[in-house]
This record gives C-alpha cells, structure tokens and sequence, in this order.
C-alpha cells in the first residue's frame, strides 16, 4: 500500500523537537491534490491513481487534455503526477491532502536535481585529478581514454566530462518531523532533491 502526494519544495529551516534537539527540515507544501484518473491492472497493466496539482484554467489547458479533465468532471491541474498501489478508497474528484501523513512517518521523495551544467571529472566523477606542480600539465584533466592500436576508440560509458544533474533522483529513509494540515505544509528531516520551488512526489510504503 503506498500513500502519495505531489508537493512543492519551499526552502528548509530547523525546528526543535520535544526533546529540546535542533533538527534541519525541508519544507514542502504538499497538495492539495485532486484525482484525476484511477488506473487499474486489468484494464491498464497497473494500478494507480493519478493526481493533479495547482488549478490551470481552462483557455491555458490544450483541447486534448481538456477533454482528459473533462471527462473526470475536475478543474483541470497545472501538474499530473502518477502514485502507483495508491492505498485506501479513493475514487475520481476526491482530494488528498497532506492529513494523509502522521509524524514519524518513514517516505522516500522522488524529485529532479539541480542542473549545474558542463562540469568535468573531478566534480562530476570524484576524480583525484594529477599533481598540483609547476610544469605538470596534468591537474584537473581526465587522463589517458583508451588505447591507440586497439580498439582504436573510446569504450562506451568511459567516465568523461560532461552535462551534470538534472536528472530523476529519489532519497529513500526520509521521516516526517511535523505535519501543518492547515497551511499544507509537511516538514521533512533532511535534504530533499530539486532546487526551491521545483516539484517533488512524497510517498510512503506502509
């Protein structure tokens, strides 16, 4: 059983616990979410629930997927996001709300990273790089690729300098420190992917 949500990274802060312990959360506005779609094995290979995030109006919705949220009967939604083996009885037009979580909940949050562009080796492969001297000529660069004779080219998947991040990531052993209903914001322990304001998906296995 999964329970899932799509959220909004806001920023991080720190919060004291009970306890009197500083921790460092991330803050996330989580939903509210509308289903828009409810997928089942048999009629679709899998089953899932398909959310919508952030009201659009409907002259900046393409005809095609107007017809999509029509058909549901919903305001259509800036973002459709899929949580798959989605617990719980939900049917189309409900809406889920961060209430789904309790503190001390155990999530994992999948989110796209920060592009940071060109880089080289070192920071996008942890190289060591060459010596620092005078007259090395050899620093930050790769090294030796691949041999001249054979086979004459560099293998593929060859660690090279190249585009780094912006890729999917999901971070796994994330928790729920505290849950505000009322403004939709989930505080997270830690670090989660993206930059601020970039969109996340927070689920849990139960």
């Amino acid at each position: 059983m999964v329970k899932g949500i799509i959220g909004k990274k806001i920023g991080m802060t720190n919060i004291f616990t009970a306890e009197g312990q500083l921790v460092p959360v991330t803050v996330v506005e989580a939903g509210p979410c509308r289903v828009v779609q409810i997928k089942d094995a048999a009629k679709d290979g899998y089953n899932a629930v398909q959310l919508g995030f952030v009201d659009r109006k409907e002259q900046r919705v393409v005809k095609p997927q107007l017809g999509h949220f029509k058909k549901a009967g919903v305001q259509p939604s800036m973002y459709l996001r899929e949580v798959r083996d989605f617990g719980g009885e939900v049917k189309v037009g409900d809406t889920v709300t961060s209430e789904i979580f309790q503190a001390g909940d155990a999530i994992e949050v999948v989110g796209v990273s920060k592009g940071k562009g060109f880089a080289g080796v070192m920071k996008r492969h942890g190289f060591g790089g060459g010596a620092e001297s005078h007259g090395s000529m050899f620093n930050r660069a790769p090294g030796s690729i691949g041999s001249s004779a054979y086979p004459s080219r560099v293998w593929a998947g060859k660690k090279l300098p190249g585009h780094l991040g912006s890729n999917q990531v999901t971070v796994r052993g994330l928790k729920v420190v505290a849950v505000e209903a009322e403004k939709n914001l989930l505080l997270i322990k830690g670090a989660l992917p993206g930059a601020t304001g970039s969109l996340v998906i927070i689920r849990t296995r139960a």
